[in-house]
């Protein structure tokens, strides 16, 4: 009986070594990742020492170690493999991020856009090396039917082959925000939504297998126009189809807090995975884990929230107030398993 199990539990360990760890993808805003240096280009003078956010040395490197704190949590036992990042400003504070931080030992490179935003924001990916082996990337500037001179953040596509043999195209995305207000804002991330879809349903036509995800923050909860209607991203309620658009979030997916981001009192969904239904089906050997879309909710990215009760994430700034912490918006994450296996 004990030679029994014995060998069975040799052939659970060898059954557990013999699949691929999970490859997490993890999308982050966090929150205006500025380095002390003036852009005259852009509006970024309250990130600097006599700006109005007193922006000092010290600071931003404390800023650096809590995103690589966050980053290395989210990974669980290792770190994730790609990584989205909302509003960096520019190649030195990812390089510094990469390099000044825990993160030198994560064997990441990176890709970033270069764009017009008016403040100086931009998206970024980060990705190991030795787990997604890098094709080419590109960045889409949005053009805006009605006024050619507004400015915005570039959409960021990153091609890379994973262990399977598979292609996974990756869009780190940040749309327009809801200044001005959420309805005279919506025709620019309806803008931005057009301009994903003809990205995507171009990668859909020539792919023989798309495996496409789609993250970021969209600045509108999954049941917002843009993203049903030009995006059309639809819930993933029964088989995917494979050309097929999914937002991982939509209802009746059930999230662990109300949303990622808390404005005036009111919890959001404005951070997303979206993906093609081939990438979600789980018959394939490169798959979404099912269940795996989820918010990182560590309790020390919350903190209580004495103007609206409850919670809130534990911030950088609140308002011009310096908190110490981390972002406005709450980290998500999934896994795709890669099995390898005829």
């Amino acid at each position: 009986m004990r030679f029994v199990i014995l060998l069975c539990s040799l052939l659970n360990i060898t059954m557990l070594c013999a699949q691929e760890p999970p490859f997490r993808v993890m999308s982050y805003n966090v929150e205006n990742l500025f380095d002390t240096t003036d852009n005259p280009q852009t509006k970024d003078d309250d990130y600097t020492y006599s700006g109005a956010k007193r922006w000092t040395k010290g600071r931003y490197y404390h800023k650096l170690q809590q995103i690589a704190k966050v980053i290395v949590a989210a990974g669980g036992w290792g770190t994730p493999a790609v990584v989205g990042l909302c509003e960096v400003e520019n190649d030195s504070t990812i390089l510094h991020l990469l390099n000044r931080t825990p993160l030198r030992n994560q064997n990441y490179r990176y890709v970033i856009t270069h764009s017009q935003d008016r403040r100086g924001i931009n998206c970024a990916f980060i990705y190991q090396r030795d787990r997604l082996a890098y094709i080419n990337h590109a960045s889409y500037r949005i053009q805006f039917e009605n006024e050619p001179a507004k400015r915005s953040r570039d959409l960021l596509h990153l091609c890379g082959r994973v262990i399977t043999g598979d292609t996974i195209d990756f869009f780190m995305v940040h749309f327009p925000s809801r200044y001005g207000g959420e309805r005279a804002s919506e025709p620019y991330r309806k803008a931005a939504a057009h301009l994903l879809k003809e990205k995507t349903d171009s990668l859909i036509a020539c792919r023989a297998n798309p495996n496409i995800l789609i993250m970021g923050d969209f600045n509108d909860p999954p049941t917002y126009p843009a993203l049903t209607q030009t995006l059309q991203a639809a819930p993933l309620l029964e088989t995917p189809q494979p050309k097929q658009l999914y937002n991982l979030f939509a209802p009746p997916y059930k999230l662990p807090l109300l949303g990622t981001h808390k404005y005036q009192g009111e919890w959001s969904i404005l951070d997303q995975f979206i993906a093609s239904g081939n990438l979600c089906d789980t018959t394939r050997q490169t798959h979404i884990r099912p269940l795996s879309p989820t918010l990182f909710c560590a309790p020390f990215l919350l903190k209580k929230d004495p103007t609206h009760r409850g919670i809130r994430p534990n911030r950088t700034h609140y308002g011009y107030k310096y908190e110490k912490g981390y972002s406005d918006h709450l980290p998500i994450l999934l896994d795709i398993s890669l099995s390898t296996r005829q």
